[in-house]
């Protein structure tokens, strides 16, 4: 039982960080993204081969697969977040289907057959292989992400994201770098979301395409709208109650997309500020005000 609860828990950490990373782009900066989960697989597939191939050591493959998924964030948002709503949200669901693609059709990401014999993270010659040191290192992890987030939203460059999700022109009229700002709240998604993925190819120790698809990016994308956009804590909250509730729901797989799907209408219709968020908050392709 101990372990199966710690389990539970490492994977609650490392979804805080993959809300926390969409909550950025969705609740802060007001943009729409519906293919994140592509860059928790470059992430993830990034370091798990600079381990098996290269002999990284753990914190050069992290630090990797932070680099590799910011700098992919960046050649995305570069030519794309000048679009708006619909149109963004199509794009970024487009580029989530072509890195699937990719995962499944490359041999060194070994297609449909995965990676197996990731191995587990090791330091200065201790081995996070036990759950319980492991658990250590993905709250670490977690409380470093809250911590950078926590102070850039509420710096005065939280403040310009803020106006421009709120209103995009008033923002360019007052002097705000839109496009600029947009960019690089993309990249730090991207990349916080390639240091989610990297933590879970270490614990899982095998990965495979089917991780990273369409379903891995509307159950982050409900995370942070169940636990309210706009909100680090509703990000937490809505994290692990969905990483809860799957395994409440262990006897009706088949239907939890459905579930998925429900919850995130249902709330943006009755609560779209989330359990958490403080302001109405609404995904604008999905519902405008």
């Amino acid at each position: 039982m101990a372990a199966y609860l710690l389990h539970l828990a490492i994977m609650g950490g490392i979804y805080i960080i993959l809300a926390i990373s969409l909550n950025l782009i969705v609740g802060y900066a007001g943009q729409v993204s519906l293919g994140h989960a592509a860059f928790f697989g470059i992430g993830a597939y990034i370091s798990a081969l600079s381990s098996l191939l290269w002999h990284f050591p753990f914190p050069l493959a992290a630090m990797s697969a932070i680099l590799f998924s910011g700098a992919c964030g960046l050649l995305l948002g570069l030519p794309t977040l000048r679009l708006k709503e619909d149109y963004l949200a199509i794009v970024t669901l487009g580029f989530g289907v072509i890195v699937d693609m990719v995962f499944l059709n490359l041999d060194i990401t070994g297609g449909p057959d995965g990676l197996p014999g990731i191995p587990a993270p090791s330091f200065l010659g201790v081995s996070f292989r036990p759950p319980a040191l492991f658990f250590c290192l993905t709250l670490l992890a977690v409380l470093l992400v809250l911590g950078l987030t926590y102070r850039l939203v509420h710096s005065y460059h939280g403040r310009a994201l803020k106006a421009i999700r709120d209103h995009e022109v008033t923002a360019q009229v007052m002097g705000i770098n839109t496009p600029a700002y947009k960019v690089a709240i993309f990249t730090l998604a991207a990349a916080l979301a390639g240091l989610a993925g990297s933590l879970y190819a270490h614990f899982i120790t095998f990965i495979n395409p089917e991780s990273f698809g369409l379903h891995t990016s509307i159950l982050a994308l409900c995370m942070v709208v169940l636990g309210g956009m706009g909100s680090l804590a509703g990000a937490v909250v809505g994290a692990l109650a969905l990483t809860v509730l799957p395994e409440i729901l262990r006897e009706f797989r088949t239907y939890q997309d459905l579930v998925y799907g429900v919850l995130l209408v249902a709330l943006l219709i009755w609560r779209p500020q989330g359990l958490l968020g403080r302001g109405k908050l609404s995904l604008k392709f999905i519902s405008r005000e």
